[in-house]
């Protein structure tokens, strides 16, 4: 699909070669191979997609399907997406690897060992010469032409199409065409230049993937903007001239006259002629996010799916009719707005990506149904993710997480693409001339479940490979011998095979690596034996059993194709000089025999079998010199054979792993022919037969929120509740309670273990509403008057069907649904007035009721607000909390303040505030910062007590490594350091809280307090707390603390003071301390203005302030009940000088 290889050996211009394979057929660009640089700066035409009229390759790094597979709903031609967009990213988004020079070993000949010679063992040469049929046309009159278009129908069809072309890189335009058709598998070629215009310059051939006889050219838009459309396989062209120019066609998968055209203004047409008539369906479409609909998961086949831009500028997912897409008719399936660049439809999915408060999230639609978040680990917190494959039901996608730059982590789904899990971690990844992301992944074909991949350890790439999609990886055995017989010492783990992954875009032309569908147990690779991968001393490997084992077969880069169904190999050198000689397996690469096919040497421009493989006929692209005529060169290889097979050719072999015989769940046995019988084998007929094998604990993975730990067991994560229930849950349904395991997606396993591992419906017990939250669609809090405003209602669980939903849009209008299902789509509003609206949500049913609030307002961009304040204080005293921004420079600002349940907010203009709790226990406070149109939010959790005491604790370094610093990560720590302080201490819980403090090294927060409910005489005396500190101390000084934060992690925690801090009290007995700590928090003050004023290099100082007499030290707080903001440190809020006066300026100590 659109893919750049390099097949001379020369890295500078006069040797770059272009393949281009057009996503309608089989059609391929060739770009021969020019003597002189171009000029500077001059396009390429072939990848370049801004030039007029000339249609674009099909983006690298976009297309969706492996050849013969998947031809619905895949990406069009167009620009690959960038940066942090949702991408399809398989095996036809990898580029064909550059090809070295050759190397100087000229004359050295590859071995070839006779058939029956033990695999291994050093090969025979041949020295006679050995000829193959062959037949050589010149393209007279066409030497100048430097690109070339090839389309071979195949499939028992004699003809060939090619259009040559000359670009003019001074111009940067075609200045010249011919088409040349063959009737006799290219024996000869007739000109047919007078039958489309002798004027007429073409620019792109396209031909319908469901009938290969019906064709396409595109003339140049420069000249015209015109079709030539043939029915006759290119016999005779009528020509259709247009009114808009073509960038890319989409042809439909099913019906053959149905056809998507995208424009250069990116205006989207569609046709049910075969391109005769066009009619406009959608302007402002996005290019590469256009797709026809998939058979079996939408129900209508004319359905379009699409992402186009608002009026706005905004992106939305929208679905029509292709003959009658009007605003009446256009479904938004997705709620809201979408990123840019981000749609995708492919097979039974749909999927979009939406970023708020700087976070990209991930949707997904299966089987057309209602979008769900994709749900990865919590904290991979994903900064790209690229969707791999989505065949068998299952999502295969890689993602590049907050701590990786060149690697990403592999993770696969379960069938409705909701819930990830591991696969495989720290995968190599580079970066393609167009800057699109590939991966170092590779499906073998014709094997169900089996992956190679390059997993980069401690700065060394190395190959593994799977059998049961990810379940488990090895790495791969090196071969027992190398070329010359000699002995390979290599042991694992220390050393391997390593392969480069990188495959070649187009069906027909070999790249680093290559397996078929019709020969499932065949692979042929290139690099090294070693403890990595490299990219010196590369040579060719093959396998004949699956990956098992692996033979050395040349010492330079080959090129590789498959023909009579992998019966036969063809390797073809890579050089830059000119060939004659080829070489030829018949017995799965176990010997080789050289035979020359042309009797002229020739600079070999690409190589193109016929589609299927199912007969014996090559053509191979090329010119005698850098100025000659493009030569043909037909090969038939029928006359090595002199029979087809017949049934006592072939031999029962079995699918293996090591010897081990279930793969997936079930033995598979395929057919192959003898390896010392020559003969002619046709069509392929797949495996023999397949048996299920009885279910092992292999056949099952860690389900979401598990991770397997060192004894095999999935244990959960400490992020991860597994005792909360679906929020879907309702009274009278059941749910799915996971034992930890799920089997492999198509696994086909039965008994064994399988009901142990599966998850077990249970029933749902009634539950009284929690968790109610209500947004808007587009996770804004401003609404434009007059305009519709769509309001989501979220309910974390509840028995959904049976509850009573109220709406009190705070302008007087009331709204009531019968249940949550009738909300889903959103409740849209028109507010006629400015100002700030209280919306309420209140969801009941017969087991209690929840209620949630939205300050809506109804109308200098502001990015960030972070509600800074204590995370306990005391009790009658005045605390401060301060909303810190960024940026901090925005003009008048107006800070909207809510107290506990107070339900009058105080507004001031000032960013900090001083407030007194009276009650003891917890308290939110809620800013609200409006900044013209933007308004921004954050809420925090605050602990009142007449008394505590606080510890500060630090971690052992490891913990460093794993911290995001993000709140909700914090707060699950925080959560785990509190667990293992009760289990080592078995103080009570209530006793105990900890806040995990922004930034890095890690550090926390330990808070010694009295129980909450605790009142009058069962109130906790001083010296209770005073015991209760030392005693952590001692613990805390033991190292008898530490938790696991995931497999094989360990964390040490420890205090960071050897005694217990003051004891805050209000009693006149403790006057005399109070004065003296606050002295010292006032001489602590002094002596960070004075560094500031002198110093000012104080990066990220955390000033901590109080409004008591001792040791409660203002801190960001890591806890709260609602994050609406993603945590922003404050020392990237402000400059440390500005983080310092604002501090002492606005934050009294001591008071």
């Amino acid at each position: 699909h659109g893919k750049a290889r390099r097949v001379g050996g020369s890295k500078g211009r006069d040797r770059e070669c272009l393949v281009l394979c057009a996503c309608v057929g089989e059609e391929q660009l060739i770009r021969r191979c020019k003597p002189a640089e171009p000029p500077s700066g001059a396009p390429d035409p072939s990848a370049s997609p801004a030039r007029p009229g000339l249609p674009r390759a099909p983006p690298r790094g976009t297309a969706p399907v492996l050849p013969g597979r998947r031809g619905e709903e895949r990406t069009p031609a167009g620009r690959a997406p960038r940066g942090s967009r949702l991408r399809r990213s398989q095996a036809e988004r990898r580029r064909a690897r550059g090809v070295p020079a050759e190397r100087d070993q000229q004359g050295r000949e590859a071995a070839a060992a006779s058939p029956e010679q033990p695999q291994g063992k050093a090969t025979r040469f041949r020295l006679e010469e050995l000829k193959l049929t062959s037949s050589t046309f010149a393209l007279t009159g066409d030497s100048a032409h430097n690109q070339a278009m090839v389309h071979w129908s195949g499939h028992n069809s004699s003809v060939i199409l090619i259009l040559t072309k000359l670009y003019d890189y001074n111009l940067g335009s075609i200045t010249e065409s011919s088409l040349w058709r063959s009737t006799d598998y290219g024996t000869t070629y007739e000109k047919l230049n007078d039958k489309v215009g002798l004027k007429t310059i073409l620019s792109y051939l396209y031909v319908c993937p469901t009938n290969k006889r019906k064709i396409m050219l595109l003339t140049d838009p420069e000249i015209e903007s015109s079709l030539l459309i043939s029915s006759d396989e290119g016999a005779t062209y009528q020509k259709y001239r247009l009114n808009f120019y073509i960038q890319s066609l989409l042809f439909h998968p099913k019906q053959e006259d149905w056809i998507l055209a995208y424009s250069l203004d990116q205006k989207l047409y569609s046709s049910v002629e075969f391109g005769r008539r066009w009619q406009l369906l959608q302007e402002g479409v996005a290019p590469n996010r256009f797709y026809w609909s998939v058979m079996g998961s939408s129900k209508e086949p004319d359905l379009v799916h699409l992402e186009a831009k608002t009026v706005d500028g905004h992106a939305q997912y929208i679905t029509c009719r292709m003959q009658n897409c009007t605003e009446a008719t256009r479904s938004k399936p997705f709620p809201g707005y979408i990123d840019p660049d981000s749609l995708i439809v492919q097979d039974d999915y749909v999927f979009v990506q939406l970023t708020s408060g700087g976070r990209p999230h991930y949707y997904v639609s299966y089987r057309r149904n209602t979008f769900a978040q994709m749900k990865l680990p919590k904290y991979s917190l994903p900064k790209d993710m690229h969707v791999i494959s989505t065949d068998e039901n299952q999502v295969f996608a890689a993602v590049q997480e907050w701590n990786q730059n060149d690697t990403y982590n592999l993770y696969i789904s379960d069938t409705r693409g909701v819930y990830f899990t591991l696969a495989l971690e720290n995968v190599k990844s580079s970066r393609g001339l167009e800057g699109n992301v590939m991966i170092d992944l590779y499906e073998v074909a014709g094997i169900k479940g089996m992956f190679l991949a390059n997993k980069k350890i401690d700065n060394q790439v190395k190959t593994f490979i799977t059998y049961n999609k990810g379940r488990d990886w090895r790495l791969l055995q090196a071969p027992d011998t190398d070329l010359r017989g000699n002995p390979v010492r290599c042991l694992l783990p220390y050393c391997s095979l390593h392969l480069h992954l990188k495959v070649s875009e187009n069906p027909y032309t070999s790249g680093n690596i290559a397996s078929r569908d019709t020969a499932p147990s065949i692979i042929v690779a290139s690099g090294n034996i070693g403890t990595e991968l490299s990219d010196n001393d590369i040579s060719m490997f093959v396998s004949s059993d699956a990956g098992n084992t692996w033979r050395q077969i040349f010492e330079e880069e080959h090129s590789f194709l498959y023909l009579d169904q992998g019966g036969v190999l063809v390797a073809m050198k890579h050089t830059s000089l000119p060939i004659r000689h080829l070489w030829l397996s018949f017995d799965e690469g176990r010997s080789w025999s050289k035979y020359s096919f042309t009797s002229t040497p020739l600079f070999v421009d690409g190589v193109l079998g016929e589609p299927g493989e199912e007969t014996l006929i090559m053509t191979v692209f090329g010119h005698f010199s850098h100025r000659s005529e493009w030569q043909l060169v037909k090969v038939d290889y029928k006359s090595i054979f002199d029979r087809r097979c017949a049934e006592e050719d072939y031999r029962p072999w079995q699918l293996h792993s090591q010897g081990e015989a279930c793969i997936m769940g079930a033995k598979r046995i395929y057919r192959k022919r003898k390896s010392e019988k020559k003969c002619m084998q046709g069509k392929y007929a797949g495996a023999m037969a397949s048996e299920p094998c009885v279910c092992t604990e292999a056949d099952f993975d860690c389900d979401y929120g598990y991770e397997r730990h060192t004894n095999g067991q999935c244990l959960p994560a400490f992020w991860y509740n597994p005792s909360s229930l679906s929020k879907d849950c309702s009274f009278g349904q059941s749910y799915l309670n996971s034992t930890g395991y799920r089997k492999v997606v198509s696994n086909n396993c039965t008994d064994g273990v399988r009901e142990q591992y599966t998850a077990k419906p249970q029933q749902c017990p009634g539950k009284a509403p929690r968790g109610l939250r209500i947004i808007t669609s587009d996770g804004k809090l401003t609404a434009e008057q007059g305009h519709n405003v769509t309001l989501m209602v979220q309910l974390e669980e509840g028995d959904v069907q049976r509850m009573i939903i109220q709406v009190d849009f705070g302008d007087g209008i009331t709204l009531s649904y019968a249940n949550l299902s009738s909300t889903e789509d959103g409740i849209k509003h028109v507010y006629q007035n400015v100002g700030i609206f209280r919306v309420t949500v209140q969801v009941e049913n017969s087991l209690g009721l929840d209620s949630a609030v939205l300050y809506l307002h109804v109308t200098c961009p502001l990015e960030h607000v972070h509600l800074s304040l204590p995370f306990v204080t005391t009790k009658n005293k005045e605390v401060n909390a301060t909303a810190v921004l960024w940026p901090s420079q925005v003009g008048t600002l107006t800070y909207i303040w809510w107290f506990g349940n107070n339900t009058e907010p105080l507004v001031t203009l000032e960013g900090s505030i001083t407030f007194t709790f009276s009650v003891e226990g917890m308290n939110t406070i809620t800013v609200q910062v409006s900044a013209g149109n933007t308004i921004l939010q954050d809420t925090k959790t605050i602990a009142v007590y007449e008394r505590f005491q606080s510890l500060r604790l630090l971690f052992s370094p490891n913990l460093d490594e794993y911290n995001p610093d993000i709140p909700e990560w914090r707060r699950d720590v925080s959560r785990v350091i509190k667990r293992a302080l009760v289990e080592a201490t078995s103080i009570s819980s209530k006793h105990i809280l900890v806040a995990v403090l922004p930034g890095l090294p890690t550090s926390a927060e330990l808070f010694i307090l009295p129980y909450q409910e605790a009142t009058g005489e069962n109130k906790r005396p001083a010296e209770d707390l005073e015991q209760i500190s030392e005693i952590l101390i001692h613990k805390l000084n033991q190292n008898l603390v530490q938790f696991e934060l995931k497999p094989g992690v360990r964390v040490l925690v420890h205090a960071a003071h050897l005694s217990a801090v003051p004891l805050v009290d209000l009693t006149p007995s403790h006057s005399g301390s109070a004065m003296l700590m606050l002295l010292s928090v006032v001489f602590v003050g002094l002596a960070v203005f004075v560094i500031y004023k002198f110093k000012r290099k104080i990066p990220g100082i955390n000033v901590y302030a109080q409004m008591q007499n001792e040791k409660d030290q203002e801190m960001v707080s890591p806890v709260s009940q609602r994050e609406s903001m993603p945590n922003v440190p404050q020392s990237e809020l402000m400059s440390p000088e500005q983080l310092v006066d604002e501090k002492l300026d606005t934050r009294p100590i001591g008071k």
